[in-house]
């Protein structure tokens, strides 16, 4: 057992029971082990909770690395927003764990920094400059992550057009204003 095997069960955990149901406790009864002997790999359930924060932005900031390669404009920002939509969907647990609030040194060392970049590329093909950029980049981590949210609770489940219709609607959306962003220098 190491400790990058703890999170990545704690992980599953998360995938299946909840994030907010992952303790060390709960991990110790899935591997069958006393819970001490976890504590060798994690020092408690926040740690565990931090660690598995840390591997679903990784995870995330790898699939959107990946999905913006030779991509620009309204493409890399489809991209990137439908991986953030179907890694929800694929880990809802995980992609709770990667809203889990860092404290300042792991947050330095998390892959948030990554998220932000490629969010940054993606908003140089609409040429805005800063502090536009830094007002975008909250506008679309706002519409992307409530959204999916909104999508995960099934608030959209009873609504015409279903959810799948409306995503290329609001992608485009944001890609026309971010074409027109308003200039208030």
């Amino acid at each position: 057992m190491t400790t990058e095997r703890v999170a990545r069960a704690g992980a599953e955990l998360a995938d299946e029971a909840g994030f907010e149901q992952v303790t060390v406790s709960a991990l110790a009864r899935q591997f069958g082990v006393q819970v001490a002997s976890l504590y060798s790999h994690v020092r408690s359930s926040h740690d565990l909770k931090t660690r598995i924060a840390l591997l679903a932005l990784e995870e995330m900031a790898d699939l959107g690395a990946a999905a913006l390669a030779g991509r620009a404009g309204r493409d890399a920002l489809a991209a990137l927003a439908n991986v953030y939509r179907d890694y929800a969907r694929e880990h809802p647990g995980r992609y709770a764990a990667a809203q889990f609030p860092l404290d300042p040194s792991a947050a330095a060392a998390s892959a948030g920094g990554r998220h932000a970049e490629m969010t940054r590329a993606i908003l140089r093909g609409y040429d805005l400059t800063e502090p536009a950029q830094t007002d975008a980049i909250r506008l679309l981590g706002s519409v992307f992550h409530g959204y999916v949210s909104l999508e995960l609770a099934g608030s959209f489940s009873h609504s015409k057009p279903p959810s799948h219709e409306s995503w290329p609607r609001i992608l485009d959306a944001l890609d026309a204003l971010l074409r027109s962003w308003p200039d208030h220098e």
